[in-house]
Formats: structure tokens, sequence, C-alpha cells
């Protein structure tokens, strides 16, 4: 690996599509400026059309005479996911990078995506599963391979896939819940390049963290009660986040690396290199171990075709 890699040692991507979800701000509008700036045509998609066209706006202001434009798709709605491939299916015939990084984290209360799936599993880990599932005609057409790039997260090594309640209908933890759902981010990750290998589609997964990040993606918090408690630890875990963490900008180098880094390998797994993997230079992450438990991968990704009624395999 380049030691200390910046987006400018990436490869110029002219003629290349991406589509980043979640890019409306914060570590998904990062690494949409990164593909902006390395010449790719971008779409930021997004759920909230007032934020992705001012997100697009900066865009345009920041990488002059990009090609990018807003997609509204909400992940948090299997109907959304599935108009959104199909339209953009009549659109092109390929796809060469899609990064799956909208997300939700650590809901006070236990709400419900528009299928009744907990928030956080429906949001981080099946919506991604189904566009994923949806989009892969068009990313195994892309003349080198599609990359699909899956934005996990250091609470990973924290989750544990909990089969018999995966919704958290009978005990709802913020952040087991979260935890949880990046966990499966990563097994999805590495499952798909396994399914790419065993089937040889023209497919490159790779996951990647951001560590230590200060992105707004705590705004899912927004709109609920909070109580003293409550509102005392996030400023704390600001604070810590400030001391010990980076911008998003520099959180957001992993996950661009992974999608557009030459040396960015199949199955890979890419995080900060600084202590506990909170901030730093782009390297080698650590996987934990029930990442790479196969059975629980297996279950999990029949298990996520059944609840999405996608099939990726």
């Amino acid at each position: 690996m380049t030691r200390h890699w910046t987006v400018k040692q990436a490869p110029r991507l002219d003629g290349h599509l991406a589509l980043v979800t979640g890019a409306t701000g914060g570590l998904g509008y990062q690494t949409a400026l990164g593909l902006a700036s390395r010449g790719a045509r971008v779409m930021l998609a997004g759920r909230n059309p007032e934020k992705g066209f001012a997100a697009l706006a900066r865009m345009q202001n920041e990488v002059p005479g990009t090609d990018a434009s807003f997609r509204l798709v909400d992940m948090a709605s299997l109907d959304s996911i599935a108009s959104f491939a199909h339209d953009l299916a009549q659109e092109t015939d390929r796809l060469d990078i899609l990064v799956n990084n909208a997300g939700v984290m650590g809901t006070p209360r236990r709400l419900e995506t528009a299928d009744g799936f907990e928030l956080q599993f429906g949001t981080n880990f099946l919506g991604p599963f189904a566009l994923t599932a949806r989009l892969r005609t068009l990313l195994c057409a892309a003349p080198q391979g599609g990359r699909v790039v899956t934005v996990a997260s250091l609470a990973a090594l924290s989750g544990r896939i909990v089969f018999d309640d995966l919704q958290a209908r009978r005990r709802y933890a913020p952040f087991r819940a979260y935890n949880q759902s990046k966990l499966a981010d990563l097994i999805f990750a590495l499952e798909l390049d396994r399914q790419a290998r065993t089937h040889n589609w023209p497919l490159h997964s790779i996951a990647a963290h951001p560590g230590w990040s200060m992105t707004d993606i705590a705004a899912s918090r927004l709109g609920t009660k909070q109580g003293l408690q409550e509102r005392l630890t996030r400023l704390g875990a600001i604070w810590a986040f400030r001391l010990m963490g980076q911008s998003a900008a520099d959180g957001a180098l992993p996950i661009e690396f992974a999608a557009m880094a030459a040396e960015a390998r199949d199955g890979g797994y890419y995080g900060p290199d600084g202590w506990g993997e909170r901030r730093g230079h782009v390297a080698e992450a650590i996987i934990p171990p029930a990442a790479r438990d196969l059975a629980i991968a297996r279950r999990l990704w029949a298990v996520a075709e059944r609840l999405t009624g996608t099939a990726l395999s």
C-alpha cells in the first residue's frame, strides 16, 4: 500500500459513473467530492432534497465543471430503493462504483423503517443489501468490474448478530443495535467478495471504516426527547471525538481508498492506522472474528435475501 495515501494518488476516473449514498453531508459528501476531483461522474444519493441540492451546489463550487447530480432515495424504504434502481437502469447500462455509506446511529428509542425493520438494522444493512442486489447487473457491466464499497465502523468490533431478535423487538439498546448493524455491513462486504468469486461476477467488494470522525450521523437522534444524562453523554462523546478523532475529510480517506485506489484489494478492509484505528493514515483494518465466521455470514445473507425480497446469490 502507498504510504500516506491521498486522493491525489488515485487514478483518473474520467468516464466512470459513481453512486454514493448518504452523500448530502459528512463522510458521504467527502467521498463523493474525492471521486469528483478525479473526474468521475458522481450521483449524490439522499432522502432530503433540500440538503441534496445544497450539497450539489457546494460540490459544483468546489470542483468546477464536475458532472454531478442529486438522486432521491430513502435507504429506509425498500420501495424507494426498488424505484430508484429501476429508474437508474433506464438511464445507464453500467455503474462503476457504488459506495454504501448512508446510515443512522444510536437512535435513543426503537424506531422502524417503512417496512417494519428496526431503523438501524434496516437502514444501515438491509437497505444497502437490497440496493446492491438491484444494481448488481449494472455493476457487473462496468468494463473493469463494478466496485462496491461498504462503510462499516469500529463499532463492528463490539457487534453481535442476534438472530433470534434481529429487529430488537424484545430488547432494544441504541448502540447494541448500531453495533449489530455495522458488523452486518462488514460481514456483507466480505461475503459479497466470496460470492463474486464463487459465481465469477466481475465485481469487487471492499469495506472501509472512518475511525472516529466528526460527522452529522448523530442527527438521527433529532426529533426525539433526550434526558439530561443522555445529553451529557452525547456532549462527552463529541469532545472525545474531537480530542481523539479526526475530521470528516480525513475519515473519508479509507473509503475513498477503497473506492478508487488500484492497491485496494478485493475482500479488503481499510481504516486509519493510528491508536485504536481512531485516526491516522489509511491502512489495513482489523477484522473481528465474528465477521470471518462463514456460518454467520451465510445465515445472515439468507435472512437478508428473505427480508428484502432480493437475491444476490
